[in-house]
């Protein structure tokens, strides 16, 4: 994987099974001179915890772990990316690849994107898509997402209320993603469109604490990060 530069890989590394890696991901992670990859302060890579059991064996690599202060400013995570950029930059200079590891896909809600602005054109970049949390989470339900000319909507359930409403009101499908702390009022959306009984609610999806729960019989009106809720205007796709 060497050249007069090295190339950046940016490996999707799937929802949280380990199984759910691909061949090609699998191969570029163990051949890796240089891993990076995301963490969030005091709390261990959850992109490398995927691909640990993997690493067992290999000779050590350099590794850069990027590690994101828990506030919501984005100040500090830009600052972060650049120090990873400029640690990655350097590598790659020496002729060294690096591997990026991405949960999910790296393009699909990632934050290797961020790198990738700051490296591309400078240096071969290569993406190496992953299983996306949106199709975790339809396998783990068994939730058939979209059928013949459906209209399929992936939103944030950050968004307001009145922009909620027109997206909901405009699709057959729709996933919403970082649900968090907005679980109860975008469940009061939907009831009020009349579609929380064509919800499911998904929670981890993969890893041996994934939760599957009809949206309409969730107590809560939080959620934690990785969760997600899945609707179809149908019940889903499969419904003539």
């Amino acid at each position: 994987m060497t050249g007069a530069t090295g190339t950046v890989y940016g490996v999707g590394v799937g929802p949280g099974d380990p199984e759910l890696l691909t061949l090609k991901a699998l191969r570029l992670i163990r051949e890796a001179p240089v891993l990076a990859y995301a963490a969030a302060a005091g709390v261990p890579s959850f992109a490398r915890s995927i691909v640990e059991s993997h690493l067992e064996g290999l000779q050590a690599r350099v590794e850069i772990p990027m590690v994101m202060p828990m506030v919501a400013e984005r100040f500090p995570a830009q600052e972060v990316y650049d120090k990873g950029a400029a640690e990655i930059r350097d590598h790659l200079q020496a002729g060294r690849d690096v591997v990026v590891l991405c949960e999910g896909d790296p393009l699909f809600y990632g934050s290797f994107m961020y790198l990738f602005g700051r490296l591309h054109g400078a240096f071969p970049i290569t993406v190496v898509p992953g299983v996306s949390s949106v199709m975790a989470c339809a396998a783990a339900a068994g939730w058939p997402l979209v059928a013949r000319n459906d209209a399929f909507r992936v939103l944030p359930a950050t968004l307001e209320d009145e922009a909620l409403r027109q997206q909901i009101d405009d699709a057959e499908g729709l996933a919403f993603m970082k649900v968090g702390r907005h679980l109860g009022r975008l469940k009061a959306l939907l009831a009020d469109a009349g579609l929380i009984d064509h919800a499911v609610y998904v929670e981890r999806a993969s890893l041996p604490n994934q939760r599957v729960v009809p949206l309409a019989a969730l107590d809560e009106d939080r959620a934690p990060y990785f969760s997600m809720v899945l609707v179809h205007r149908r019940g889903g796709a499969h419904v003539l």
